[in-house]
């Protein structure tokens, strides 16, 4: 079995460092799916087009996050039993998470290919952008279960201490997704359907290369699927559907967002669509770091290394604010040239550049909620970061960008949504130092 970092020993800061380094760089990879459809779309079908990607992409997201979420249950459970060193847990509970995905990735695909034109009504899609918008979301639908079964390969692997491996499944993928998109798009004359097909056959390529790379390498002990028991099942559940419920919440929340964004137009919405295109890029190292410390907190947790478990928590906070401190200045000096790789309307590009200027001072803040969340969830106190995901997100964030557009116009929201930065990240450190997530035990001893 190839090389896994064992967190349990060894010097904090270098695995934090030598851990997120290639989850940086995977993560930037994934999220280059979306980027370049909407570099291509934006480009080469205008605004509405992007528009359209956009208002798909916010519901794709809020009804994938359930079983996403799943992951989060999946590297809290399999880090654990790495940091026990128990091959037989390990064995037992990804054949579990591998039959309950598969499962809900199936009934999710249907249900969101048959809601979607409803889904998109909901959020007020103008009638200029619905037809595209509907025919985009459920192609991706179709596409559902490729999405889930790499990013499920992945979150093992990481569990395991391996966060280069899942590289090599998100740089074919991407290499797909970069070539596919304009010959789909322009020469094929599929429009924005094509960005939706090119999608997904790049995430059908990764998922079937990365299932058959890990099991011929034996990076992990899969096993062929087995009906799993009532007590993994319990356990994997208990942990999964509020972790699901948190994806559930920061993606509802989002879409709620959206719908404030919505009522200001085409121009507002295309802008708005590309700022969140760099957002979510620009945002890549703090959800790195909080996925590394969830890894490192996990293993650790399993032994009851608490004192090592604080010292991530402290080392990941320090590099996240320097790191994160950084970006942020530079999105400010350089927002605009960043809008204009996508847009050129000039609305739209004004209230992007002005958003992403606003809220990247406060991207430091959002780092913090990552890194001291991820701690937590690492125990499995996943009803508390549920409840730190409701805050965040349905008492400051939605009800502010409301508030404060209602108050400053359309640029309110780019005011309520840094505010609302600040603010959760004072309520996770709250819980961080004074909540009872250390006393989460997951197994009984022995298991």
């Amino acid at each position: 079995m190839k090389k896994q970092h064992d967190f349990t020993q060894g010097s904090i800061f270098r695995h934090l460092i030598i851990f997120s380094g290639p989850l940086m760089l995977t993560n930037l990879l994934q999220t280059s799916y979306q980027f370049a459809d909407s570099l291509w779309v934006g480009n080469l079908l205008g605004s509405d087009a992007l528009g359209s990607v956009a208002i798909s992409s916010t519901i794709i997201f809020t009804l994938l996050s359930f079983v996403l979420g799943l992951n989060n249950a999946a590297l809290t459970i399999l880090s654990q039993q790495k940091g026990k060193d128990n091959e037989a847990g390990l064995r037992r509970y990804l054949n579990a998470f591998v039959v309950i995905l598969t499962i809900m990735a199936l009934a999710l695909s249907a249900l969101g290919y048959t809601l979607a034109d409803q889904l998109l009504r909901l959020l007020g899609t103008p009638e200029n952008m619905l037809s595209e918008a509907e025919t985009y979301l459920q192609i991706n639908f179709l596409g559902i279960l490729f999405l889930f079964g790499y990013n499920f390969i992945s979150t093992v692997l990481r569990a395991l201490g391996d966060s280069r491996t899942p590289l090599r499944f998100v740089m074919i993928a991407v290499l797909l997704n970069i070539v596919l998109n304009p010959i789909f798009i322009a020469v094929f004359n599929l429009g924005i359907n094509g960005a939706a097909f090119a999608t997904i056959l790049a995430q059908g390529s990764a998922f079937l290369y990365g299932l058959i790379y890990v099991l011929s390498k034996k990076l992990a002990p899969f096993t062929g699927p087995s009906l799993p028991s009532k007590k993994e099942v319990g356990l994997i559940l208990n942990l999964g559907i509020p972790s699901g419920l948190q994806m559930a919440v920061i993606s509802a929340g989002s879409a709620a967002i959206m719908s404030v964004v919505t009522v200001f137009g085409s121009g507002v919405i295309a802008g708005y669509g590309a700022a969140q295109r760099l957002d979510s890029i620009l945002m890549l190292p703090a959800h790195a770091l909080g996925t590394s410390v969830n890894s490192m907190a996990g293993q650790n947790i399993g032994i009851r290394d608490w004192t090592r478990v604080k010292k991530i928590a402290k080392y990941g906070v320090i590099y996240n604010l320097s790191f994160m401190l950084l970006v942020g200045l530079l999105v400010v000096v350089f927002a605009e040239y960043g809008i204009r790789m996508f847009i050129e309307n000039e609305e739209a590009v004004a209230f992007g550049t002005r958003y992403l200027q606003i809220v990247a001072l406060c991207y430091p803040f959002l780092g913090v909620n990552f890194i001291l969340n991820g701690i937590v969830r690492a125990s499995g106190a996943m009803y508390q970061v549920l409840a730190l995901n409701i805050i965040s997100f349905w008492v400051l964030r939605f009800p502010l960008a409301y508030l404060f557009s209602e108050w400053l116009g359309e640029i309110g929201i780019a005011v309520g949504m840094g505010a609302s930065f600040v603010l959760s990240s004072l309520a996770a450190f709250i819980y961080y130092r004074f909540g009872k997530w250390r006393k989460k035990e997951l197994f009984a001893k022995g298991n």
